[in-house]
């Protein structure tokens, strides 16, 4: 039986301590120009001090108009290295491995916020976007490479691509949507060319032991099972991925489509063929037993999110009680302002149904 505390290699890098993994959590604590505040510093760092096997971070817009969301995280710019590079040695000092997630929010930036308007794989009447041309979809691909190389110049042990969630990756997959003629859209081959070439071009441009994940979701947005679960086998077994991140939403819920709701998502995934790549699952994981229980399913890791932020050592509790829940919510202010959230982070999560008290 594989337990939490099993060290995990991968196939370039070093080697997780343990089976758990920070989740890219959105925490709107970065400055205005994308960099990092003292406060997102710390709140990463105390989960890595916490026992956290690899720490992620947020995720990071590529491109400025990319934004997704006011307090985001940038990596668009040399102008993010330092502190990204203070980052990076401070969860290494915690005695985690680091990487940053790479993202572009495609027609979810809002207008407001980047001062044009969104632009994705096809225009959106909804949200005012406009299609990208042929020449901005390689810009685009060429910005998701350029950002893994600046993650790797400030000493991140890798990046993950984020293509889940229906931003700008996951906008490519859209089968309702993505109807585009160059290439990039229409069949599944070229709606998943993008993430293809960005896996390609982040391989070709980083150095041989700098660590590559990609994020998917296999439901909502356009996504069709069984095109993410043929995805998922294809990019496991191609050999340029070190670790799969499947966010699931609920790991063990069925899956929406009638055809499939024979098994929970998570062993839908779990069966497929992976070749030397890791594969990690996310979604409603808030104890030790539930930890236990992915990995008995047969994820090679689990991805933690709402308990590593009631828990900064949410890991190291795991670790040393198999019994160990997190607290029930809502919480006070209080209790996670002890746990290394800023204002800002304590405000969005005000916004959570049922988890801040008041």
């Amino acid at each position: 039986m594989t337990t939490p505390s099993a060290p995990l290699t991968f196939t370039r890098g070093p080697a997780m301590a343990n089976r758990m993994m920070l989740a890219p959590l959105t925490n709107l604590q970065s400055n205005p120009d994308g960099t990092l505040s003292d406060d997102e510093i710390r709140w990463l760092t105390m989960r890595a001090q916490g026992g956290m096997g690899l720490v992620m971070t947020a995720a990071a817009h590529v491109q400025r108009q990319g934004q997704g969301f006011p307090g985001q995280l940038g990596i668009w710019s040399d102008d993010h290295l330092p502190r990204l590079t203070e980052l990076a040695d401070a969860i290494r000092a915690g005695g985690a491995l680091s990487s940053v997630q790479l993202h572009h929010a495609g027609i979810r930036s809002p207008k407001d916020l980047i001062g044009e308007a969104p632009q994705g794989p096809f225009a959106d009447e909804a949200t005012g976007s406009r299609a990208l041309t042929t020449a901005e979809v390689e810009h685009l691909r060429d910005d998701f490479i350029a950002a893994a190389v600046r993650a790797q110049r400030a000493g991140f042990d890798g990046v993950e691509i984020h293509g889940a969630h229906g931003y700008v990756l996951a906008q490519f997959l859209d089968a309702d949507n993505n109807q585009r003629t160059d290439g990039y859209g229409g069949d599944f081959a070229g709606r998943a060319r993008i993430i293809r070439e960005v896996i390609d071009g982040v391989r070709a441009a980083t150095r041989p032991d700098f660590q590559l994940g990609l994020r998917l979701s296999p439901e909502r947005f356009g996504i069709r099972m069984a095109e993410a679960l043929e995805l998922a086998q294809s990019v496991m077994t191609g050999g340029q991925l070190d670790y799969l991140d499947m966010s699931l939403w609920d790991c063990f819920k069925t899956p929406e489509e009638p055809e499939f709701a024979d098994k929970p998502l998570i062993h839908h995934f779990t069966a497929l063929e992976r070749g030397n790549t890791r594969l990690g699952v996310a979604g409603k994981i808030m104890d030790a037993a539930k930890v236990q229980a992915c990995l008995d399913a047969g994820a090679d890791f689990v991805l933690i999110g709402r308990g590593a932020i009631l828990h900064h050592d949410f890991a190291a509790r795991v670790l040393a009680d198999p019994t160990f829940a997190s607290t029930p919510t809502p919480v006070t202010r209080a209790h996670l302002a002890a746990e290394g959230l800023g204002d800002a982070f304590l405000n969005y999560m005000a916004t959570w149904k049922g988890f801040v008290e008041g």
